[in-house]
């Protein structure tokens, strides 16, 4: 029973820590390890929402402007993460792009401060996204369901990546995400991203997988360049963050070329 307990307290930290969907406040150490496995979970909520109000925005299209309603999607996601993600992608791709040695990108990491290379990476991101969702809205018959699966097979990937990656370094909090035993954890998580692309194909058939394949093989491709560019010595929360967003982004660009 107390085993169960701290499941769901994993349950709502997950929310609490990787969403900014009102939750209970509580925390507890010693529920962390059960956090990785319901970060499809929380994909879902946040799909949910993005594929909610990607409806309700094409429908008002007409009011609101085609313009205008990419640029109000964009944000959704990256509200109700509170930039959890997005802060990772930045400082991640100031790291790389500094083109240091390994110490010293380590220590960009960890840096507070914002540099250009950030501010730079993320206004091409912007752009891009953008781009792919004024490509959507501008197409009568393109499905806006597979932005319900997106967010759920990133977030799966990203704790499968935390789940089986050795941590970047020892002090990081990559190490509190670890279970003792995570093969039962690995299990759950995989099932969970992977029933995404049943889901997709009944919602949007052919088009559906393809923008869930895309978001699984552009995270893999991110987490492979982040990982080359830290001589592969592990996985932090951040290389997690950046290869989420670029994943993601490389859904989005799926489906507004289909």
């Amino acid at each position: 029973m107390r085993e169960v307990r701290s499941v769901f307290r994993g349950l709502f930290m997950a929310f609490g820590m990787f969403s900014t969907i009102p939750q209970p406040k509580l925390w507890d150490d010693s529920s962390t390890k059960h956090m990785m496995p319901f970060l499809p979970l929380v994909g879902f909520v946040v799909g949910f929402v993005w594929w909610v109000a990607a409806d309700i925005l094409d429908y008002f299209s007409r009011w609101v402007g085609a313009i205008l309603a990419p640029a109000v999607l964009i944000l959704i996601p990256i509200l109700l993460t509170g930039f959890i993600h997005l802060d990772g992608f930045m400082d991640t791709s100031d790291a790389i792009l500094s083109r240091r040695k390994f110490e010293e990108k380590l220590r960009i990491l960890k840096d507070p401060h914002t540099g250009a290379f950030a501010v730079i990476m993320v206004a091409l991101l912007f752009i891009f996204q953008y781009a792919a969702l004024l490509q959507v809205f501008s197409k009568a018959w393109v499905p806006l369901s597979p932005l319900l699966i997106i967010p759920i097979v990133s977030r799966g990937c990203s704790a499968m990546s935390v789940l089986c990656l050795r941590p970047l370094t020892q002090d990081g909090y990559v190490n509190m995400f670890k279970p003792d035993s995570p093969l039962a954890h690995r299990i759950v998580t995989a099932v969970l991203t992977l029933s995404a692309f049943p889901l997709v194909w009944l919602l949007a058939g052919f088009t559906g997988i393809i923008v869930a394949g895309a978001v699984l093989l552009g995270y893999v491709a991110a987490m492979l360049y982040a990982s080359k560019n830290f001589e592969f010595r592990g996985i932090s929360g951040d290389l997690a963050g950046f290869s989420l967003v670029i994943s993601e982004l490389c859904g989005l660009v799926a489906l507004a070329v289909q």
